[in-house]
């Protein structure tokens, strides 16, 4: 699987949640990363609910082998879901053999048997002491899980745009989410059956 991504020209990832979660931040980090570090070409964009805390919120990361003509994602790679109603409301975007990632302790229905569930918030709030860097635990298993950034870069990425205090907690939160993700052994995942017009 992992050498499938390798080879796409184009790799859409959704970063989703509540406002206030620090989603859209994890997302602008991602971009940093991969666009300013890695030199690839990547494109982010973000929307939010009604409410600026508390309301749906989304930001996306597109990364490309070549100039980026359209910017915001439609068939999701890797779609992260940080609680219930996020995942209820971006899972139809994902692509058949995209991968579902939850906040294991929020998100407890599974549209999908092709799911990564990872405590993300326990983690931050039981490890790290601050429930506040479940983003940066859930930056780094995405960062992994993806396979589209350089993972020193993520960091060097993450500790340029942290506040000055910060950078150790955010560092260790997100090698946290680097560690759970290793668990995980993408090949397991269950392969959806597509149907001939799918098929590459």
């Amino acid at each position: 699987m992992i050498a499938e991504q390798k080879k796409q020209e184009r790799y859409e990832i959704r970063f989703s949640g509540s406002g206030g979660q620090g989603l859209i931040t994890a997302a602008v980090v991602f971009a940093e990363a991969v666009g300013v570090y890695d030199g690839k070409y990547v494109c982010q964009t973000q929307s939010y609910g009604p409410e600026a805390r508390g309301g749906k919120s989304k930001a996306e990361v597109v990364i490309s082998s070549k100039p980026i003509d359209y910017p915001k994602a439609l068939e999701l790679d890797l779609l992260l879901a940080m609680n219930q109603a996020a995942c209820d409301a971006y899972f139809y975007d994902l692509k058949p053999n995209g991968i579902l990632v939850v906040d294991g302790g929020l998100v407890e229905q599974h549209p999908t048997s092709r799911i990564i569930a990872i405590p993300f918030t326990r983690i931050a709030k039981e490890e790290i002491g601050r429930e506040l860097v479940a983003n940066m635990v859930a930056l780094g298993a995405i960062g992994l899980l993806s396979d589209q950034v350089d993972l020193g870069n993520l960091e060097r990425a993450l500790l340029a745009r942290v506040p000055k205090g910060t950078e150790e907690m955010n560092s260790l939160a997100l090698q946290r989410g680097i560690e759970e993700a290793r668990r995980i052994n993408l090949a397991d995942l269950p392969r959806a059956i597509m149907s001939d017009d799918d098929e590459v």
